[in-house]
């Protein structure tokens, strides 16, 4: 139950609306100190991606979805203390040609300005949380996030990365770029999917290869799934168990998800059915770049882009909605920024049922 008076807002909470390919996420922490503390998650599923035109317009059904989650998302942190959530929108929104006028037609509908930020800052935001929670014992740090549009890879010794790039390798956009509607896929369609995450990765891979991290981290929906096929504990057993996921059970698990359509993916353990389809792609990406890499297994961090979200405004004390800043650091200038990409008249400037 939400704590609390409904109609009084916390001034120390905070409340987050993640926008991704296949659902919409809130989540809620009180932040007194210098880490939110988890307060309420909740969830909606959208699949965005099964709603994009050839062009890569979010169509109109696509948008009507979007609209709903996030007015619910909206009502739910209200319902937990936090009248206005600051929402944002990956891959998904970012690159879709008609981004402006989704942007717009959300704040519009919900009264919620809609976010975008670049995949850069989605990679800087995501290794300051990984980093938080991994602590400074993991050393000079990689960091691999495979979303459904776009995979970020991050370097750092210190709290912000010396090193970020973003690839367009999400799950989804793989899945819908190269292996097709064969379920399960042939095998030269997977042997070409291999290649251009290969080619993609070329320059990234060498610049990990050369610095040589001491800890690797994954984040996301796409590797907590995997870790679960490879026989990393369940979600149930919370956040502190250790969960990690070596190659060579990687490269099993990419083969056995080739082997099956996705309907019986679904039954194997941690695939679940909505991601079901686009699980092998998922797999493929991150062994292969695990490979290039020379990674020989990463540890998963629960933490991600929406705890970096609410780290940034706790730990500097910046507002969730500020204009573009960028950080310095001694070795470069990490990108943060957070970017309001909305009309002027689309109004504010100032965030499940």
């Amino acid at each position: 139950m939400p704590s609390g008076d409904p109609g009084h807002e916390h001034s120390m909470r905070l409340a987050v609306v993640d926008v991704g390919s296949n659902t919409v996420r809130l989540a809620v922490a009180d932040g007194d100190g210098d880490i939110p503390l988890p307060v309420h998650t909740a969830k909606r599923r959208l699949r965005l991606a099964e709603h994009i035109e050839p062009d890569g317009r979010l169509g109109e059904q696509a948008v009507s979805r979007l609209v709903d989650a996030v007015a619910a998302a909206k009502d739910e942190a209200g319902r937990w203390g936090v009248r206005e959530p600051f929402a944002f929108g990956t891959a998904i929104i970012r690159d879709a040609p008609n981004r402006h006028q989704v942007l717009q037609t959300v704040h519009s509908e919900t009264g919620v300005p809609l976010y975008v930020m670049s995949g850069m800052t989605e990679g800087a935001l995501t290794f300051l949380a990984a980093r938080q929670w991994m602590g400074w014992r993991a050393g000079p740090m990689v960091l691999l996030d495979i979303g459904g549009g776009s995979m970020e890879v991050a370097f750092g010794r210190s709290r912000t990365p010396d090193f970020v790039a973003s690839l367009p390798l999400g799950a989804g956009r793989m899945t819908r770029e190269h292996l097709g509607a064969a379920d399960p896929p042939p095998a030269d369609a997977v042997r070409e999917l291999r290649r251009r995450v290969r080619h993609e990765l070329r320059d990234v891979a060498t610049r990990i290869r050369w610095e040589g991290p001491r800890t690797a981290v994954a984040t996301s929906r796409t590797f907590q799934q995997l870790a679960r096929l490879c026989g990393a504990p369940p979600g149930k057993k919370g956040p502190f168990v250790t969960r990690r996921i070596a190659r060579a059970d990687l490269e099993a698990a990419a083969d056995e998800l080739a082997s099956l359509p996705a309907a019986e993916r679904a039954a194997l353990p941690g695939i679940s059915a909505s991601r079901a389809r686009q699980s092998l792609a998922g797999a493929v990406i991150a062994h292969t770049a695990m490979q290039c890499m020379e990674i020989d297994a990463v540890t998963l961090s629960p933490w991600a882009l929406r705890e970096g979200v609410m780290l940034r405004h706790l730990q500097e004390q910046v507002s969730l909605r500020s204009g573009p800043a960028v950080e310095a650091h001694p070795h470069h200038a990490a990108i943060v920024e957070l970017q309001e990409d909305l009309r002027p008249e689309a109004g504010a400037r100032d965030g499940f049922s």
